[in-house]
């Protein structure tokens, strides 16, 4: 009877991706790169943009600054593919719940620790990354 009923059921309704993090959009200037739309970044992860910006940069290993255009400017050549993979891991990281993979979460600190809270699940995990 269960299986009927799946049958009969969307295929859209057993897609769990409905998350999806925008691609880097910038180009190389001289001997830096400009990243062009990390606040948009910033707000489909719902996230600090200066807790983004840390991580980023700690993980590229290069020196960087937000311009008062939103533009993020790395001091140094990096390829689009490297700073989405960085992104990516900042989004596993921080944003994905660690039980269900739903991005609904918020990061909170108590008694000197940082925890990332599921609102979708209710589940409260440790953050191990420091920043």
């Amino acid at each position: 009877m269960l299986e009927e009923t799946r049958k009969s059921l969307p295929e859209a309704v057993f897609i769990k991706e409905r998350f999806e993090i925008p691609k880097v959009l910038g180009h190389i200037q001289g001997n830096r790169t400009v990243v062009s739309n990390f606040l948009q970044i910033a707000s489909a992860l719902r996230r600090d943009v200066n807790h983004l910006l840390k991580y980023v940069l700690k993980e590229l290993a290069t020196p960087g600054e937000i311009k008062k255009s939103g533009a993020l400017i790395l001091g140094t050549k990096v390829s689009a593919s490297r700073v989405n993979e960085k992104i990516r891991l900042y989004a596993n990281e921080f944003v994905l719940c660690f039980e269900c993979g739903k991005p609904d979460t918020t990061i909170m600190k108590e008694e000197g620790l940082t925890y990332m809270k599921c609102t979708a699940c209710g589940a409260k995990n440790v953050v191990k990354v420091k920043i």
